[in-house]
């Protein structure tokens, strides 16, 4: 057990690398491009898939599975999501050949859903159907607010389908997320399945927490709300009181490593899944966490972004998610502090 001493320093290092995090946000607009290109290369695997896979074997000893992401989101005409289709159909591929243990993480307006709805709907069931021929998980990224109804809709339009390889991604800042975690329960029982996240977009107050505490805690009712609704959970967040909580809330359901699921509707087994749940974390990020959640027989996925919108990606993270600054810089200026 950890004692109260080491619990009030964990939560001091915490608070100096969020203050710390914001000095380095708030140097960002006059920052030039290739110090974002030095920064985020410890967090985006590279330009393209051969960099990516690179990356993923190096990580494999360290007991990580994947989920990959081709960087790029809202399209300006229908035509751009071929690229996005072609590029996600060659990573397929790719898994299926290298026998990764991976599957991908998509962002629904980059398929064009916000330009043509029934287009941007089949180019998705069309990756979906060819990632299920191959037992491949596809989650579906939550982008900002304004195509929360539409991302959720598409997985349920998807699953109504027979398509079950689906999941949604929720963010607990938006006071909405309990009300749409109820609502998918309800509507996929123990086929929902899950990634908890705080959210990368910065949203309104008037829509969304803003507050790191209240954000945490937002989390953590999120994380309980998924577990007593028999959902598959994916726990992606790199903030302790949050891994924490998360922890205690499986021990108290009998849920943990080697364990079969003991809830009583609880999801059934598929490949590259965990018992019931997961953690998730940024490539690059709280690299020390992941690898201890790791040996203790946890399974950890690590989420690797690659592509050529390394920079927009990179500054909204940045923006997002002050303590992601803190940790990347500690680890370039030392790097013995923190493996990738």
């Amino acid at each position: 057990m950890e004692t109260v001493n080491n619990r009030q320093r964990k939560r001091l290092t915490e608070d100096m690398s969020r203050l710390f995090g914001r000095m380095v946000v708030a140097m960002m607009p006059i920052m030039p491009r290739f110090v974002v290109r030095w920064i985020s290369r410890r967090y985006v695997a590279g330009v393209d898939m051969e960099s990516a896979l690179r990356v993923m074997r190096k990580l494999e000893s360290q007991n990580a599975c994947f989920t990959i992401d081709v960087l790029g989101e809202e399209i300006t005409s229908i035509e751009e999501a071929d690229y996005f289709i072609e590029e996600y159909e060659r990573l397929l591929k790719m898994i299926v050949k290298e026998k990764l243990d991976a599957n991908i993480s998509i962002k629904p307006t980059a398929f064009g859903l916000l330009i043509d709805r029934d287009k941007g709907l089949a180019n998705i069931e069309k990756l979906l159907r060819e990632a299920a021929k191959h037992e491949i998980f596809v989650r579906l990224d939550m982008e900002d607010h304004r195509v929360t109804d539409d991302t959720i809709e598409v997985c349920l339009a998807m699953h109504e389908k027979g398509l079950e390889n689906i999941g949604v991604v929720l963010q607990a800042r938006l006071f909405r997320t309990n009300a749409d975690i109820e609502n998918i329960c309800s509507i996929l029982g123990p086929g929902a399945d899950f990634r908890i996240c705080k959210g990368i977009y910065l949203e309104p107050s008037e829509i969304a927490h803003t507050q790191y505490k209240e954000i945490v805690d937002a989390s953590n009712e999120a994380i309980d709300k998924m577990l007593d609704g028999s959902s598959y959970v994916a726990i992606a967040s790199h903030d302790l009181p949050v891994i924490d909580h998360a922890l205690a809330a499986l021990e108290e359901r009998k849920m943990g490593p080697g364990v079969d699921d003991p809830r009583p509707a609880a999801p059934p087994p598929r490949k590259g899944k965990g018992e019931g749940y997961e953690f998730q974390m940024l490539l690059g990020v709280r690299g020390d966490v992941r690898r201890r959640l790791a040996s203790q027989g946890h399974r950890t996925r690590v989420y690797i972004p690659y592509g050529e919108q390394w920079y927009e990606y990179s500054m909204r993270r940045l923006r997002e998610n002050p303590t992601v600054a803190w940790h990347v810089t500690k680890a370039m200026l030392m790097p013995w502090t923190n493996k990738r």
